[in-house]
């Protein structure tokens, strides 16, 4: 999740005084508030995922009192259900926590923006020229969607028949739009950049091809696919699954294509064909389903912990920065070679836990991140293909059997076991991904 949302001006707070009357300041446990004080021995950037778990993970090493947690968001939100609600599956509310709900008790809450890192000072720079310095430093700051580099957007989500599952302020006109659909091109698109959760694009055509046989609306659809990347997922065993998914539904690919140009007001999608420069193709759409371009946030861009394209720059296996050892780096906001998902964080921050443990104790780190990630494609409503690989995309699955057919049970996992283990576990601090499961589901098998 991206730190940069809106803010509520704390500057009256920054003394670290609270204006509240007698009382309340302990009802709010460690409520959000400038930087109280002006040294932590671990300062985490970001509220995400990959922020909240460190920092429940290094409250048990460093004690509470000697962590803060920098992120300006009022609201957690647990973003991999929303190509479950944008289907109709789920309800937005239930993807939602107030920060305060489930950063660590007794970790500092410093709500507020970075603006800039001085790794050589070891310290960062806040809203309101705040300065706060750190002994070790984990960067957590997501990833940024970039939906103004389409022309016509943001602006034309204000009309219907557009959604996206990326946002909280589009996902819900997702599914309007699909419940709307009477006939045409529904499309959906997959931008020329890095994205969080390479499957989801593709996971809402799959929901609204099933939606529109559902009720009766398919032979009135044409499905479009329309993706940046030449093939249609980065593991051959998968994409080879999903191939045969597309065929029998009779659903369109049409690869090296990148949304460009939104007319919202004709209902109009305009790509270029990346394999023909200067070539674009205007498409109708009865529904449209955007997925932005995206990139490092601003913060990163040019910053000394960056490398050239703006992700932190950590060592593959271990998430240390490469130049900083008292700096490391978590989730969408790093260069690993691997998804940004949020079962990367989880295996992540395994490794990265044991990382800092042995800096702390001037060890080198000796624990390897293997690129773990998962991506659970949904591929109906009561239909999973769970997809799980490494940094050289090879399957590694946590289950001895063919992971690439359609399974309802690993929709119910996606649903319903997924959530429950990422608010009771993973943010606890409790859960570095499905490893040691896969390793005891694997006992006797070659």
């Amino acid at each position: 999740m991206s730190p940069f949302g809106a803010v509520s001006s704390c500057s009256r707070l920054c003394s670290g005084v609270w204006l509240l009357k007698p009382g309340m300041q302990s009802s709010l446990h460690t409520a959000a508030r400038c930087a109280a004080r002006d040294y932590y021995e671990v300062l985490v950037l970001g509220g995400g995922a990959g922020g909240i778990t460190m920092s429940a993970r290094m409250k048990r090493k460093v004690g509470a009192e000697n962590v803060a947690v920098v992120e300006p968001s009022e609201t957690h939100y647990y973003q991999p259900l929303w190509t479950l609600v944008g289907g109709g599956a789920k309800q937005l509310a239930a993807s939602a926590r107030p920060m305060g709900s489930v950063i660590p008790k007794g970790v500092e809450w410093i709500k507020s923006r970075v603006t800039a890192l001085d790794p050589d000072k070891n310290c960062v720079w806040l809203e309101n020229n705040i300065k706060v310095s750190y002994k070790y430093l984990i960067i957590a700051l997501g990833i940024s969607l970039h939906y103004d580099k389409i022309k016509g957007l943001p602006e034309g989500f204000k009309y219907p028949k557009i959604g996206s599952n990326y946002s909280v302020q589009t996902v819900e006109k997702t599914w309007r739009a699909l419940q709307d659909f009477k006939e045409g091109n529904a499309i959906f698109t997959f931008p020329n950049t890095p994205v969080k959760c390479a499957g989801a694009p593709q996971k809402i055509m799959y929901l609204s091809d099933a939606y529109l046989r559902n009720t009766g609306k398919r032979s009135k659809a044409n499905i479009m696919f329309n993706t940046a990347l030449g093939v249609i997922f980065g593991v051959k065993k998968y994409a080879d699954a999903l191939l045969e998914v597309i065929k029998d539904r009779d659903l369109a690919v049409n690869y090296k294509r990148n949304l460009i140009e939104v007319r919202a007001d004709k209902q109009e999608a305009v790509f270029e064909n990346l394999d023909k420069p200067g070539v674009t193709e205007v498409h109708q759409y009865e529904m449209l389903h955007v997925t932005p371009p995206m990139g490092p946030p601003a913060v990163l861009i040019n910053s000394p912990v960056s490398d050239e394209g703006g992700w932190v720059d950590v060592d593959k296996e271990t998430l240390q920065h490469k130049k900083y050892p008292n700096v490391f780096g978590i989730g969408d906001c790093t260069n690993l070679p691997t998804s940004k998902t949020a079962a990367a964080v989880a295996a992540q921050s395994g490794v990265l836990d044991k990382t800092i443990s042995l800096v702390m104790k001037n060890e080198m780190p000796v624990k390897k991140y293997d690129g773990y990630t998962s991506c659970p494609l949904v591929t109906g409503y009561n239909k999973v293909i769970l997809a799980e690989f490494d940094y050289n995309a090879q399957p590694l699955e946590t289950f001895p059997i063919d992971q690439s057919k359609e399974r309802t049970t690993m929709y119910h996992m996606k649903a319903d076991m997924m959530p429950l283990l990422y608010w009771n576990a993973l943010l606890k601090g409790y859960w570095g991904g499905p490893a040691p499961v896969r390793k005891l589901m694997h006992l006797g098998l070659k």
